[in-house]
């Protein structure tokens, strides 16, 4: 059996076929969303923290100001642009998100 302590997740889709079910989930959950991210919608935000409070997992979601979709990729802006997508790098939501993650990461790991 593998044990995982945390997992971090960055502009994700937050929807599941298979929601978490209580004492089922033993790693801690850290979320970053864009704020301005219209691929994920305020109800699935919504639904995602109902979904982990019901399940007991230790979460925290992470809301970025105005980041959309795929602020840590820097080559996002010129993909949102081809295609058309809201899609946009945000240096300073990277570099929060990152340095957050690496505080959640060494915690856990100590």
């Amino acid at each position: 059996m593998v044990v995982t302590k945390g997992v971090v997740s960055f502009h994700g889709s937050l929807g599941t076929s298979s929601p978490a079910q209580k004492g089922k989930v033993k790693s801690k959950v850290l979320v970053f969303n864009g704020a301005a991210d219209p691929f994920v919608k305020p109800e699935a935000i919504s639904s995602f923290k109902q979904e982990m409070k019901k399940a007991g997992v230790d979460s925290t979601f992470v809301t970025m100001p105005g980041a959309k979709h795929s602020f840590t990729n820097p080559g996002a802006t010129a993909n949102g642009k081809k295609f058309n997508l809201p899609l946009e790098y945000n240096a300073d939501a990277d570099k929060r998100s990152w340095q957050q993650m690496t505080e959640f990461f060494q915690k856990l790991f100590k």
